[in-house]
């Protein structure tokens, strides 16, 4: 007897019964880039349709992300002032953590994550304590952990390590606890890539590193089975979530690292790279924008992350709302 298929895709009823992948708004996690000063909304060159927010202008996000039920908010800071250390992204009255007690203050429903690397905030733009052309991994660790405590102390719900430090997430959970944060939790950049895909948001968050580049601290995009050990140890030292970076060109990461570790929360950042390819080609006419987005952000889905970080998020909101 012939097999048929295609019995249950002769209509669109029949397809949405029997549809294995969905997406949701709170499947989503918009990133921002907050900026010091006053009534600034700038749209970022690099990444059409993104922009530098000042805080006071974060009540028109928030508006949105409420409207279209996308829970998750992930703060990218750019400070004014930049050093050896990066000694503002552990200023109580830093960028990110005036923006996290903004956003806060806004919405009671929202889960404000920090981004947390100090590439931002050096002016070598590397992630760490430089000596000479070396980043020092344990002394870095000290630094990291007092970042991740003034974030928590701002209000952030979550804390995301992403410079690929070894044992950060360690150095994160004990500081934590030891302040009395044992709610707070930790999104890793567990598999975090040294990617050619970050390109557009370096230029957006002026974080290019000004010599060399981040090869001996992110992964080498040839390596697989090392991302299952970053994600092993990551888990270990207290991640609450973890993360696969950029998602791309590696589904198949995602796929290993969900059937590795079923019960632990996985995120796919959907990266700016990613985003900008999309966002020229639509601009172009080449492709349709948003049946192309829903099946990238599908293909994430399917390949095993529970949520995505994506510059699409409120867009995707809305389309799926405009579906219903």
């Amino acid at each position: 007897m012939l097999k048929r298929p295609r019995r249950l895709r002769e209509t669109e009823s029949l397809r949405s019964m029997v549809r294995e992948t969905h997406l949701r708004p709170e499947d989503f996690i918009y990133p921002i880039f907050v900026v010091e000063g006053e009534n600034i909304k700038e749209e970022i060159s690099s990444l059409p349709g993104v922009y530098h927010y000042s805080v006071d202008l974060l009540e028109e996000v928030v508006k949105e992300l409420d409207e279209f039920k996308v829970r998750g908010i992930m703060v990218f800071g750019l400070p004014d002032h930049k050093d050896e250390c990066g000694s503002e992204s552990f200023n109580d009255n830093g960028i990110v953590q005036k923006a996290v007690r903004k956003l806060k203050e806004l919405s009671e429903k929202l889960v404000v994550i920090t981004d947390l690397c100090m590439c931002q905030y050096t002016s070598h733009g590397h992630c760490g304590i430089l000596h000479g052309h070396s980043i020092d991994n344990d002394e870095t660790l000290e630094y990291i952990a007092k970042i991740a405590v003034s974030h928590a102390k701002a209000g952030a719900d979550m804390i995301a390590p992403s410079d690929m430090m070894d044992g950060r997430v360690l150095a994160m959970r004990e500081a934590l606890d030891k302040e009395g944060f044992k709610n707070v939790s930790i999104m890793a950049y567990s598999a975090k890539y040294a990617s050619a895909f970050y390109g557009p948001f370096r230029a957006a968050a002026n974080s290019a590193p000004q010599f060399g580049d981040r090869k001996s601290y992110q992964m080498d995009p040839a390596n697989s089975r090392e991302a299952m050990r970053e994600i092993e140890l990551d888990i270990e030292e207290g991640a609450d979530i973890v993360m696969v970076k950029p998602a791309m060109a590696y589904m198949d990461v995602i796929r290993m690292a969900k059937d590795s570790y079923p019960n632990v929360p996985l995120a796919a950042y959907n990266v700016s790279g990613e985003y900008a390819m999309v966002k020229a080609a639509a601009q172009m006419g080449y492709i349709d924008e948003k049946s192309i987005v829903y099946e990238m952000l599908l293909g994430m889905k399917r390949a095993g992350a529970d949520m995505i970080i994506t510059y699409y998020a409120i867009d995707m909101a809305k389309w799926l709302k405009e579906e219903e």
